[in-house]
């Protein structure tokens, strides 16, 4: 695996790839590399030519609240496990390379859809601040497509949103979610929960499923199952940011009629916010977020 630090190097080295008509998948992450990340590479490994692996802890998309210089940094760990998958290049830039000009006056790429609910409602400016460094790895590789994890589903939904809306000819792939073996959604932020809290962080994924069967089964009380599943996750102590249940191919509110169904949560911690989801479709029944894996 060859590790460039230089945008003009990686296009340096990515073009022969290009003029050959080989296909090139980016795998764009933060670093701190887990299961869930490495079974995207070997998605893009089974689809595409050549794989690239961005790593590049994004200050731009961070709340004023969070903290960006304790996202856990792995690099060289993280490089081990991308020769050990077979990752083609790694483009790790830092700051100055994906800023040249600071933050302050950065050019932000804006896309209005889904990004003033749920997580965007919480973190202001954060879905500003992935579409704006997503837009500049797509410019940078020029991939023919990119892997996002369905764990972040809407993330993944604006990300497909902008390349609709900027007409890039970019196909985006969604990753299942990899969960460890009590069925926690694998993170880089896990690191962060308390041992004393994490036998109970279940609770997230065991409340959004049992919502899910309870849509499967013809309950169509969304906001009563909502509050349930809330108040389950406080009874143990944690603080729920909300759980949702959505047409899953708009986001919206579920209508009583909506066969595409998500039911997405999120909750605090002491030290960490996670995310989680399930995925509904009334006339399959369900299916667990997205062909997950174990």
């Amino acid at each position: 695996m060859l590790i460039f630090r230089s945008i003009k190097h990686i296009r340096s080295q990515l073009q022969p790839h290009h003029e050959r008509g080989q296909r090139v998948s980016l795998v764009p992450t933060m670093g701190n590399l887990h299961g869930g990340h490495i079974s995207l590479i070997e998605q893009a490994k089974a689809q595409s030519d050549i794989v690239v692996c961005s790593i590049f802890v994004n200050s731009l998309q961070f709340a004023l609240t969070e903290e960006w210089d304790q996202y856990p940094r792995t690099f060289e760990t993280d490089c081990q496990k991308l020769r050990a998958i077979g990752c083609d290049y790694l483009f790790a830039p830092d700051d100055g390379e994906m800023y040249p000009n600071g933050l302050a006056t950065q050019s932000r790429v804006v896309c209005p859809s889904f990004t003033d609910i749920l997580c965007g409602r919480s973190r202001p400016g954060h879905f500003e601040g992935v579409t704006t460094v997503v837009s500049k790895l797509f410019n940078i590789i020029q991939p023919d497509e990119s892997v996002f994890g369905l764990k972040d589903f809407q993330q993944i939904s604006v990300i497909r949103r902008m390349v609709e809306d900027m007409c890039l000819p970019i196909k985006i792939v969604g990753g299942a979610i990899c969960r460890e073996p009590d069925g926690l959604a694998m993170s880089s932020r896990n690191v962060f929960i308390r041992s004393y809290e994490r036998p109970k962080v279940t609770v997230l994924k065991e409340s959004l499923f049992e919502v899910g069967q309870s849509l499967a089964e013809g309950d169509k009380d969304f906001c009563g199952l909502e509050r349930h599943a809330s108040k389950r996750i406080k009874q143990l102590g944690f603080e729920v940011d909300y759980i949702s249940v959505r047409n899953s191919l708009t986001l919206e509110e579920a209508a009583i009629n909506d066969r595409d169904l998500i039911v997405l949560g999120a909750m605090f911690t002491k030290s960490a916010r996670l995310i989680d989801n399930f995925i509904i479709r009334l006339d399959n029944k369900s299916r667990d977020d997205s062909e997950e894996k174990k």
